[in-house]
């Protein structure tokens, strides 16, 4: 359906996922965490408001809307559990099958659409998996339609859920929605010791904590001169060896010794002497 076929528009969450996903509905009865049936790409399924409902005019979105089929009744949540008890008998048998054909991937999750037509195993796999055998077994076990969906390290992550190194629940668990590229040039640019194994989360990956401060920092560091700068203090020679954007001191060293010092200070001294003075 067209947007314009809508009243209103609602976030809904499916089980197990932090991020929400846009419905229509012609309805603004709900209310935060009411379970409804929703039509997804994957058929017809259980989900919770995420969202008030709200003027279909707010919808800034380009993207055309599911609808929202109906406020979750007695007999949805029944066959919802029974969904459930059945995705978990699936996963362990699909388990089972994975074991005996030797298959390099491990298993997290099992959901049955709610007419029960479709069961969506997710597995998180280092490299492709040739699966047919391990399909055509399934099929014969589960007489229903059977998506096999990989997913990385990250996602995994964002799953299972943990503590991260600041102590809080895992950000990808909680509130990030997608994860952007994180490569070893922003613990660089953020002068970290490039420690991999103190820099990997819980996935294996770089942490997602360095895309935060990284703006900040390259801000930050444009205050500052260059590594190697070299500049005159008290007839000596010195030159720019290493700095901290946040405390704002910068290692200065020369042949005879190395000190710690402001950046006001280096900054007197580099505008003090002549352009000749500097190397």
């Amino acid at each position: 359906m067209a947007i314009g076929d809508y009243k209103y528009f609602v976030g809904v969450r499916y089980a197990n996922s932090s991020k929400a996903y846009f419905f229509g509905t012609n309805t603004n009865d709900m209310r935060i965490d009411d379970h409804v049936v929703v039509e997804s790409v994957r058929g017809l399924e259980v989900a919770s408001v995420a969202t008030m409902p709200e003027d279909i005019d707010k919808y800034k979105s380009s993207l055309d809307l599911k609808p929202i089929i109906r406020i979750a009744n007695e007999t949805d949540t029944y066959v919802f559990e029974e969904n459930k008890r059945r995705a978990t008998e699936a996963l362990r048998f699909c388990a089972d099958e994975v074991r005996r054909l030797n298959l390099d991937m491990h298993l997290l999750d099992a959901e049955y659409t709610l007419d029960g037509s479709k069961i969506t195993i997710t597995y998180v796999a280092e490299d492709r998996v040739d699966f047919r055998e391990l399909l055509k077994i399934l099929a014969g076990r589960l007489r229903c339609r059977i998506e096999l969906h990989q997913i990385g390290s990250r996602d995994k992550a964002k799953i299972i859920g943990g503590i991260g190194i600041c102590g809080l629940p895992l950000c990808c668990s909680t509130f990030l929605n997608s994860f952007d590229g994180i490569s070893i040039s922003r613990a660089k640019n953020q002068m970290l010791s490039l420690n991999i194994p103190k820099l990997s989360g819980h996935c294996g990956k770089l942490i997602c904590c360095l895309l935060y401060e990284d703006d900040q920092y390259s801000d930050l560091k444009k205050d500052f001169p260059s590594v190697g700068e070299r500049f005159v203090k008290d007839g000596v020679t010195y030159r720019v060896a290493s700095y901290n954007v946040l405390s704002r001191m910068i290692k200065i060293e020369s042949d005879v010794d190395t000190q710690f010092v402001p950046i006001e200070d280096v900054k007197k001294y580099l505008r003090g002497k002549d352009k000749n003075e500097r190397t």
